[in-house]
């Protein structure tokens, strides 16, 4: 009688222990009976029904999940490896395990290619400056892709993009020609400015003869002073050229 008691109570404690079950916050237990899905449970403690129930648990969190690197030619022929993170999660537990095998694995195939796929249809230029574009593009399609298994992509982000040696030399004396070009557009602008400012200068000192001799005043001046040096000049006034019957350039 007591080893049968004793027997009869350790199949009880274990049927208890197959009975309880305990799922934390950021899980749900997907319970199955007799194969078919009775739903979702948790968070916390709940029981099932010892060799008729299954259950199988799920993790609602965050999944960081990177993209191997794909060979990629792009819409102008240039052949680029890329690679990529996605940011997804569980947001429907029966979803997840009753129309897909494995989830993470799935999502992770279906990244590599729409990547492929997607970065395929774009210019080289379009991948290097406007990444924020093909970002959401590639979430939309991928999320896309991914609703029906319960799946919620929230971000994909392109990390890197290495090209080969001869494209990268190609682009940097692309770069420095074009560098090249707007110093060369700002120097004949700089010119175009100035020579209209002394076209200006010139029509006042042609309204204004004694300009001109302060102008040549005051380059004396500069002159002087730009240097250490000895030499003493002396200005001649125009008036004192017409005293002896000399002509200036502009009476001749």
């Amino acid at each position: 009688m007591v080893i049968g008691f004793s027997i009869l109570g350790l199949i009880i404690l274990i049927l208890i222990f197959m009975a309880v079950k305990v799922v934390a916050e950021y899980e749900r237990g997907v319970i199955f009976r007799l194969g078919r899905l009775v739903g979702a449970r948790g968070p916390g403690l709940f029981l099932i029904v010892p060799f008729i129930d299954r259950m199988v648990k799920v993790d609602l969190r965050v999944v960081t999940m990177d993209v191997p690197s794909q060979e990629v030619i792009t819409k102008d022929n240039v052949t680029v490896r890329v690679n990529a993170v996605v940011y997804f999660r569980v947001v429907d537990p029966e979803s997840s395990v009753v129309k897909v095998l494995d989830h993470i694995r799935a999502t992770s195939q279906i990244s590599q290619t729409t990547l492929r796929n997607v970065l395929g249809q774009s210019e080289l230029d379009e991948l290097l400056t406007k990444r924020e574009k093909l970002n959401l593009m590639l979430q939309k399609i991928i999320d896309e892709h991914t609703d029906p298994w319960g799946v919620k992509v929230s971000i994909v982000e392109i990390k890197e993009v290495e090209l080969a040696e001869e494209m990268k030399r190609s682009m940097a004396a692309q770069a420095e020609a074009e560098r090249e070009r707007r110093a060369k557009i700002i120097h004949a602008e700089g010119e175009m400015q100035a020579s209209e400012k002394l076209a200006q200068a010139a029509a006042v000192i042609g309204r204004e003869p004694a300009t001109i001799q302060l102008r040549y005043l005051q380059t004396l001046t500069e002159i002087s002073g730009s240097g250490k040096n000895s030499t003493i000049i002396f200005p001649l006034p125009i008036e004192l050229m017409k005293a002896f019957g000399l002509k200036t350039e502009k009476e001749k």
